[in-house]
């Protein structure tokens, strides 16, 4: 149990990372669709930087202020550097050019993580992801499965601007290889706004077999290119 608790949290930890657009998914209905006509930032370069406010819901409290750097580009990923404001140190994060995040130190995700966002983007259009998670120094696997939708088209203020938004609901099961009953269950909801290349604001909500356990909000506070 503890280990699947585990996938779920290190889930949760890298999800406050940026997402961005990716390859075509066709649309799953035959009414038209509108199109993304927002702006869209310029394609990631090294130096563009992200802040975020973390907050725990169950608490209503303040958990900590996180920015997000990116120190490299390379045709297949992109590499960030993450640092949580007051506390010594720097954490690294590998993503590929969805956004689905591959390797976050301890957690390696194969594919990736299914966290990143599916262009176009039209309300109605969804995309299904797998991926196998390794915990790299205590030897844990983990399965993980689920979907995502793009529900709704919003506007969404935060500390750093307003922002037209895609909302996009993701579920996810992470189950441990070895014992596939044992599971965490993840809901993330994302405002993704290509204005800013980035989402502006996350939830993210663990059940660990039914029972709630992390229930956790992020909002962009600050953003920037060097």
């Amino acid at each position: 149990m503890m280990l699947c608790k585990a996938a779920a949290i290190a889930c949760l930890s890298t999800a406050v990372a940026g997402i961005a657009l990716a390859q075509s998914v066709p649309a799953e209905n035959n009414q038209p669709a509108a199109e993304d006509s927002s702006s869209s930032m310029e394609p990631p370069l090294v130096g563009d930087h992200w802040t975020y406010e973390i907050r725990d819901e169950i608490a209503g409290t303040l958990k900590f202020t996180t920015v997000h750097v990116i120190t490299q580009v390379s045709p297949n990923d992109i590499a960030i550097r993450t640092e949580n404001l007051g506390n010594p140190g720097y954490g690294y994060l590998l993503y590929d050019h969805s956004w689905n995040l591959k390797d976050s130190s301890t957690w390696k995700y194969s594919p990736g993580d299914g966290t990143g966002v599916k262009a176009p983007l039209r309300v109605g259009n969804k995309w299904n992801f797998q991926s196998s998670d390794t915990y790299s120094g205590r030897g844990v696997s983990v399965k993980r499965s689920g979907s995502s939708k793009v529900v709704a088209q919003e506007p969404v203020t935060t500390a750093a601007g307003s922002f037209d938004t895609f909302k996009i609901e993701t579920t996810a099961t992470v189950r441990n290889a070895n014992d596939p009953t044992k599971k965490s269950d993840l809901v993330l909801t994302t405002w993704y706004a290509p204005e800013v290349d980035h989402w502006v604001k996350r939830t993210s909500k663990i059940t660990i077999n039914g029972h709630l356990d992390q229930d956790t909000s992020a909002e962009l506070f600050e953003y920037g290119r060097r």
